[in-house]
């Protein structure tokens, strides 16, 4: 029979994986009164905006992703988790959930250069995960702080600059607001988007989101299935 306490914790995961809690109805009727914004908010209508169960994962995830391909990014993070991740079925190793802080934190940055992190990124993701398990830093407890002293907390961290602290703040504590503007990716989204002829930058990333605050977040995801949907990652299904 499943606890209650397991079935919090399932419940607890889905609710960030699948973004469940969240209410969407206010960005809709937002959204509405915009005819570009609008159209792309219908076409992917009823999408919730994902999160990573914990804050550690996030921010592992991006310091994987880091100057490299989100492709290549992926690779590691599989590799790191097939080797280090706790398995979810002990009779086959079917399957293996995401590496916890403890499960890392013993590690050398050699050791997770033979899956892909460089030195660098290795006694990043060592240094993070050994601050965690000594029980020096509460990165949940992130989720409570108001988004300035976040955000300059996550830039305290080894290995954790503005794209990576924004990255986090999105996808590991939920702050649907903030559209990461150091996102190449993301950035070449927005400009396909609004058909702009010149690359953005940083500064112009934000200056173009002004007239659709506090969405961009949303809008960041938006944009991801948009690009997702043209390359053909993503199938019309009937109503």
């Amino acid at each position: 029979m499943v606890s209650t306490l397991v079935k919090d914790a399932v419940t607890s995961a889905l609710e960030r994986l699948l973004g469940l809690s969240i209410d969407l109805g206010e960005f809709y009727r937002f959204a509405e009164g915009q005819d570009k914004l609008g159209k792309l908010v219908r076409h992917f209508r009823g999408m919730k905006p994902p999160r990573f169960v914990t804050v550690f994962e996030s921010v592992i995830n991006a310091i994987a992703s880091q100057q490299v391909s989100r492709v290549v990014a992926i690779l590691v993070l599989n590799r790191l988790t097939a080797k280090y991740g706790t398995a979810s079925c002990q009779e086959n190793n079917a399957g293996r959930a995401f590496p916890r802080p403890k499960d890392l934190a013993g590690l050398q940055p050699d050791d997770l250069r033979q899956i892909g992190l460089s030195r660098q990124k290795g006694r990043s993701v060592i240094e993070l995960a050994t601050s965690i398990t000594e029980g020096r830093l509460n990165l949940e407890g992130f989720t409570e702080l108001p988004e300035e002293d976040a955000l300059e907390r996550l830039l305290g961290l080894r290995g954790v600059g503005r794209w990576t602290a924004e990255y986090v703040l999105l996808r590991g504590l939920g702050r649907t607001h903030v559209f990461p503007g150091d996102d190449v990716g993301a950035r070449n989204n927005l400009q396909r988007w609004l058909h702009l002829t010149k690359p953005l930058d940083y500064a112009t990333v934000h200056r173009t989101l002004k007239r659709w605050r506090p969405y961009g977040g949303l809008i960041y995801f938006h944009l991801l299935l948009d690009r997702l949907a043209e390359a053909g990652f993503l199938r019309e299904t009937a109503p």
